[in-house]
């Protein structure tokens, strides 16, 4: 790849539920929630009460560009409150910095009190918590045996450090720094993924091609692949240009740049416009091979209408992206069949000089378009294709990007 492991871009693109307790601490939130949303982030702050008294909530709605929680319910007579439970689901990974014994001890006996603690309650994802708080409270058997007991069941914590603390005095306590705690997440979250820090173009979707400003030819691409390809993408790290067709879907993951479009003619721009800051493309997309060469500009109407179409070619996107790929760089092309699926696939794959190629068959059932499963072939030059069983497409994108790692 031309831009090595080593120097690629730290990414977190992922949904971050911080808390922040009422510690001398919390000053250091600010500095978190800041490095957690320039590494891509996106940071929903939950605060309890005496967490206001050391930073405020305008600063961290500021900083995060969403308003802070604290109370369950909101204030104002309109009788609304505040999910915990979606919250909870809504987020990737929940972190408290700092966490004070008092929260510590809630966690671990089940107290419910505040809006944090329902949160932490609600938690299907990962929790960490960054215990903050002065030597002698650390070292009370009573906070020991609380992190124990959390930490056996799941919780993950990051700290504390040894240094100077609040009362003057210098031993363990001190919240670990924002720097590191961010270092820990993407380590833990991400792991040894290649793709961190990448960039990559994904298509999705169909085209649609004018016959008038009515109608037009189109095809049942649903873009669920292109959309799963994009997410997993970005939940390893990548940043991603995700290139769509009209679709219904919508997707709020991190790290995913939408660009819309419509004809085979604007995708094809949009993606030479974005191809060479990438260092892999994936061409799901289900562009149209031909067009109306003339598309009329009013509505055709039934009465005397031409009942035959002459249709032209469009720009095949893939092949001129293989015929000018660069060293390095990853393409990775898709192909639907009806017949000689693996013989045209492999002729595909030879001609358009990619590195990987999905294939599925319509004769598949639950493949190919409007379902939310695929049964795919990967063939990659020189090896064997490699047949997948019926899966879910989030599956089936989670394979694809572990063998483009496999290639870098």
């Amino acid at each position: 790849m031309e831009r090595s492991s080593t120097s690629a871009e730290r990414s977190l693109n992922r949904k971050v539920l911080l808390g922040i307790t009422g510690g001398i601490a919390a000053y250091k939130s600010a500095t978190l929630l800041r490095l957690l949303v320039k590494a891509g982030a996106e940071v929903q702050v939950v605060m309890t009460r005496s967490a206001h008294d050391f930073v405020t909530p305008l600063t961290l709605a500021t900083l995060s560009k969403r308003p802070v929680l604290t109370d369950l319910f909101v204030h104002d007579g309109s009788g609304r409150w505040n999910d915990h439970v979606h919250l909870a689901r809504w987020a990737d990974v929940m972190i408290i910095a700092p966490a004070t014994a008092n929260t510590l001890a809630k966690m671990a006996h089940g107290i419910c009190d505040d809006l944090l603690l329902a949160c932490f309650l609600s938690a299907e994802a990962p929790v960490y918590v960054a215990p903050a708080m002065d030597l002698e409270m650390y070292k009370d058997a009573s906070t020991l045996s609380n992190l124990n007991l959390l930490r056996e069941r799941g919780v993950r914590s990051i700290g504390p450090e040894s240094g100077e603390l609040a009362s003057g005095l210098v031993g363990e306590g001190r919240m670990t720094e924002p720097e590191a705690i961010v270092e820990r997440l993407i380590s833990d979250l991400l792991g040894a993924s290649k793709l961190q820090g990448r960039h990559i173009l994904v298509t999705a979707g169909g085209t649609q091609e004018a016959i008038d400003p009515v109608r037009y030819i189109g095809n049942r691409s649903s873009g669920r692949m292109g959309f799963a390809l994009a997410e997993e993408a970005a939940s390893r790290g990548a940043m991603v240009n995700l290139v769509t067709g009209p679709v219904s879907l919508t997707t709020d993951r991190p790290g995913v740049t939408r660009t819309d479009v419509v004809t085979a003619a604007e995708m094809a721009s949009a993606c030479k416009s974005l191809q060479p800051e990438q260092d892999i493309t994936i061409m799901c997309a289900a562009v149209a091979d031909l067009r109306p060469k003339d598309p009329a500009s009013n509505k055709i109407k039934k009465q005397g209408a031409v009942r035959s179409l002459e249709l032209e070619g469009t720009e095949d996107i893939l092949a001129w992206m293989g015929a000018g790929k660069r060293k390095g760089h990853i393409l990775v092309g898709f192909a639907l069949e009806t017949n000689d699926e693996l013989i045209r696939a492999k002729e595909k794959l030879e001609r358009k000089n990619l590195d990987l190629l999905v294939m599925n068959s319509l004769k598949d059932e639950g493949a190919g378009f409007g379902h939310d499963t695929n049964k795919v072939s990967l063939l990659m030059p020189g090896k064997d294709p490699e047949e997948l069983p019926l899966m879910s497409k989030a599956d089936v994108a989670r394979i694809i990007l572990d063998r483009i790692e496999e290639l870098i």
